[in-house]
């Protein structure tokens, strides 16, 4: 398997996560009152979990070893100013309305997939961009699962049209995996760059919108989730590392 072929197929296997999730939220029993409290915050807080794994395992280590201090700071800065002016835009366009989880699909999915299709072309990056393709589909699932709830929230005629848009979004895994590849894979430094960018904006979403949409008062589960959400990007990491 050539390993641009590998970085295509693994990008859409991540982004078919997302849909995935969409769908498991249509469930009946998973759109009871219960959903509403302590699973649905659990599962928002798993997907941060994830998130965080993915910025601390993956994309600040590699970003900042591809570029000098001032460069790396700047890129992580650059990626949460533009997070947060895409925010205030969102928010402004739909008079309040959330959409932090949608949000955090588009724009984290993108850059993480260019840089997993950027390092699976590196023979020395390959188990890296491994680690986060498997951690692209693990945050892209809760991810699905509750920017469905925010989409269609008071709107049910919004169901399916909007497991069609999910649909439509695993495109956009192999379209940026290929990007990577022919546009970063001989460029560490604006790899680097781009992983430090996402990883800003990732951070973020995780403290402006996710993290609070995550606690329930006197609820376990939800800060639990975020524990076993990076849990598993650890596990992933220490497995593939040996």
């Amino acid at each position: 398997m050539s390993p641009l072929f590998q970085s295509l197929l693994y990008a859409t296997l991540a982004g078919a996560t997302i849909p995935l999730g969409g769908y498991l939220a249509t469930f009946p029993p998973l759109r009871r009152h219960w959903l509403e409290t302590e699973l649905k915050h659990s599962i928002i807080a798993f997907g941060g979990g994830t998130l965080l794994a993915a910025v601390a395992l993956v994309l600040v280590p590699e970003g900042t070893a591809a570029l000098s201090p001032l460069p790396a700071a700047l890129a992580f800065g650059t990626g949460g100013l533009v997070f947060f002016f895409m925010d205030r835009l969102v928010r402004l366009k739909f008079k309040g309305g959330r959409l932090a989880q949608f949000m955090a699909i588009l724009l984290d999915f993108i850059p993480e997939a260019m840089a997993m299709g950027a390092m699976l072309a590196s023979e020395s990056e390959h188990s890296v961009g491994l680690l986060l393709a498997l951690l692209i589909a693990m945050q892209n699932l809760p991810e699905g699962f509750n920017a469905f709830h925010e989409i269609i929230h008071g709107h049910p005629a919004r169901r399916r049209p909007t497991l069609w848009l999910f649909c439509a979004l695993v495109l956009l895994g192999p379209l940026a995996a290929f990007s990577g590849d022919a546009l970063l894979g001989d460029q560490p430094a604006m790899l680097g760059a781009l992983m430090l960018f996402a990883a800003g904006g990732i951070i973020y979403l995780t403290f402006q919108d996710i993290a609070p949409d995550a606690h329930v008062r006197q609820r376990w589960g939800p800060p639990l989730g975020a524990v076993f959400g990076f849990m598993m990007g650890m596990l992933g990491q220490m497995l593939l590392a040996g």
